[in-house]
């Protein structure tokens, strides 16, 4: 057998020479496993399937760069739920300043907000849903959507399990609250 040396490059090989496959099988087994679930993950976040794609593949060349970090088991797919939301917040930070102006101009020429007609479902649930903080609809997303554990949901949020347990008790407490109102108001509109 002959070793040839090869040159530095730019990207993931330019540690040195590639001493194995070992490192691309465990990569691309992550990859197989766990894809769809980042993709569903970035798409319940992002508008547009085109970005949610853009996002999942720096997510993973986080993930291929940072192989060593990557936890086995349970902890897996939350790790990269957390490294996915970091870079999902990267991207729209870019995206922000990307379009400010054009926001900016468009706020100054918009005489009304209108209502968001996206939003297909006006149960007092939903409605009730929408109102509650980002931070509390995040929460309860990755339990209900991505149905993760406290452990795992600390991991995604980088908190503490029993940070995510009094965050998801006052998160529950706010929704039932918030829906109780709504159901009422659904009521007496009803009735009326």
């Amino acid at each position: 057998m002959t070793v040839t040396s090869i040159a530095a490059r730019n990207g993931p090989w330019q540690e040195g020479l590639v001493v194995g496959a070992r490192p691309r099988e465990r990569f691309e087994e992550l990859f197989d496993a766990h894809r769809d679930a980042v993709f569903g993950y970035l798409r319940r976040r992002m508008d547009s399937g085109d970005d949610a794609a853009d996002v999942l593949a720096d997510t993973f060349l986080v993930a291929w760069r940072r192989l060593d970090d990557v936890p086995d088991g349970p902890q897996t797919r939350a790790w990269l739920y957390g490294v996915a939301r970091r870079v999902l917040a990267n991207h729209r930070r870019g995206e922000g300043r990307r379009h400010a102006l054009g926001e900016k101009l468009r706020l100054e020429f918009s005489q009304h907000a209108e209502p968001d007609a996206t939003l297909p479902d006006d149960s007092a649930a939903a409605r009730a849903f929408r109102a509650l903080p980002e931070a509390d609809r995040e929460l309860l997303s990755l339990v209900a959507w991505e149905e993760l554990d406290s452990a795992q949901i600390g991991t995604v949020l980088g908190i503490s399990r029993n940070a995510v347990r009094i965050r998801l008790h006052r998160a529950r407490k706010r929704f039932a609250k918030l829906h109780a109102g709504f159901s009422t108001s659904e009521v007496s509109y009803e009735d009326a």
